[in-house]
């Protein structure tokens, strides 16, 4: 074998490497969220059916199969004519069990619900795999809610008190304490608005207005919590413009404040991550600690390919009590 072919060799399966790396970090999710189970790492998100990825070492990713392969059998009741697209599903670990908060909705309106799905497992190859969906949560309805039953969130404070984050637009984003089966709001009920931004009351109560954030996630982290939103537009190609905004509470229930000092559920917010010329927007972020290390996850729209959403992940570092990306992974 001559040196030339060698090189050649080399370089092919170096440039392979690199191409299969590159994908892995760029497989095609919107809202993901994750978790770990044993020595794999699983990711939900948005897509038909709830789509899942794997992972042995949360970098190359191979999809599994949808949660449901049937749409829920109470979506037609809220979505007429549901296709069993669902959307920003959140996945938890409770005493043993598995907790899957998703979302049934009609694009823009705030004809919404959470439902709920339970396992033991999270391998599909596993006999005990099966999701149980439990029913809806929670529920919006036009004209008389202005809040939007989506993007949920499960939060357990100190307290081993269960409570719910979801919202998108409307009146801002919302907090409501659960029962401590996770499956139903408990009672008396206990809600909170957790951010808020100016909305034009001009506009009808059914339309979704011009307060644009959603998708809270609640992440603690030594003496606080840390509200992570999205504010702005996603889903819109190039002209999306989602960014991450950050406040924080000793608080469960807040008020949760910027670095400024300024309440989020009067406007405020850190900006923490946005779009640029490669990527047109950035959000619907999770945040979790793995193997001691904290780590930011969400989706961009790719400029080179069409405004596809792309997984990201960063890890992240704090200072002064403030969560930065470690890596611009947006480059």
């Amino acid at each position: 074998m001559t040196k030339s072919t060698i090189l050649y060799r080399f370089i092919a399966v170096f440039g392979l490497f690199l191409t299969n790396f590159c994908f892995a970090q760029q497989i095609r999710v919107h809202d993901p969220v994750a978790i770990k189970e044993g020595d794999t790492y699983y990711i939900y998100c948005t897509g038909r059916g709830i789509s899942t990825f794997s992972s042995p070492d949360f970098k190359d990713w191979e999809q599994g199969p949808q949660v449901f392969e049937q749409k829920p059998v109470w979506a037609d009741s809220v979505v007429a004519d549901f296709e069993n697209h669902i959307w920003a599903p959140d996945i938890s670990l409770h005493n043993g069990v598995y907790y899957l908060y998703y979302s049934v909705s009609a694009f823009g309106k705030n004809t919404s619900a959470i439902g709920v799905a339970t396992n033991t497992v999270l391998d599909p190859k596993d006999e005990k795999y099966n999701w149980k969906d439990q029913g809806i949560v929670i529920e919006s309805i036009p004209n008389r809610d202005l809040w939007n039953a989506i993007d949920p969130n499960l939060i357990i404070d100190e307290n081993n008190t269960p409570w719910l984050a979801f919202g998108s637009f409307w009146d801002g984003l919302k907090l409501v304490k659960l029962n401590k089966n996770l499956t139903e709001i408990a009672q008396p009920q206990e809600w909170h608005t957790i951010a808020r931004r100016e909305r034009n009351f001009e506009l009808a109560d059914a339309d979704p207005g011009n307060a644009a954030l959603e998708a809270p996630f609640i992440f603690k982290k030594n003496d606080y919590y840390y509200l992570f939103l999205s504010w702005d537009l996603c889903c819109r190609g190039e002209n999306s413009t989602y960014k991450v905004v950050v406040g924080r509470s000793k608080d469960v229930t807040g008020p949760y404040v910027d670095q400024t000092g300024k309440e989020l559920n009067n406007g405020g917010g850190t900006l923490l991550v946005e779009g640029n010329a490669n990527w047109y927007g950035a959000g619907h972020n999770s945040t979790y600690t793995f193997d001691g290390k904290d780590y930011i996850i969400f989706h961009a729209y790719d400029a080179k390919d069409k405004g596809a959403p792309k997984l990201k992940i960063s890890e992240l570092e704090w200072n002064d009590g403030w969560p930065e990306l470690k890596t611009n992974v947006l480059d």
